[in-house]
């Protein structure tokens, strides 16, 4: 059997850190994950998944995750039967968590002006009310000796060199 779910989501809250009996700490949140289309009515869907981490999975998520935050959850999905305080029998669903990542980088975070989420930068405004694009991250090339030689245009007589 297969049970395997990979989301990507928002916290809509901080997670929340308890203990069990044993001392073991355990982490709940949820994530917001848009669906990519509108309702007839034309209003965004949006599903929240719960998430449980477990131990130092638990502690990660607790220290370094924030509401709002974009996570990269990996994990399978669970249900467990529970009592509420009524005596109402109960069905939860969600998500154990064998991985939790971050889902952008903190300078794409901080300079995202409009909470996009995916990780994507989104335009920016500019004084003039315009828009403009992020800038293309900027790769280092090594420097020194290279496999690599420039061509000249004087040496091209038509043939392909293959």
């Amino acid at each position: 059997m297969l049970n395997k779910a990979i989301l990507m989501g928002r916290l809509t809250r901080d997670p929340e850190l308890r203990h069990t009996q044993s001392n073991m700490p355990v982490a709940s949140f949820t994530l917001a994950i848009d669906r990519g289309r509108k309702d007839p009515s034309g209003n965004k869907q949006t599903d929240f998944i719960d998430c449980v981490a477990w131990s130092r999975q638990a502690e990660f998520v607790t220290q370094w995750f924030t509401k709002g935050m974009l996570a990269i959850v990996v994990g399978r999905i669970q249900s467990r039967n529970w009592e509420d305080k009524n005596g109402n029998k109960r069905v939860s669903v969600e998500v154990v968590c064998d991985e939790v990542s971050f889902g952008e980088t903190k300078k794409s975070r901080e300079e995202n002006t409009y909470g996009s989420s995916g990780g994507y930068d989104a335009p920016r405004a500019t004084q003039g009310g315009g828009y403009s694009a992020p800038a293309a991250p900027a790769f280092d090339l090594p420097t020194g000796s290279s496999d690599f030689a420039e061509l000249s245009d004087d040496d091209d007589d038509g043939d392909v060199p293959f």
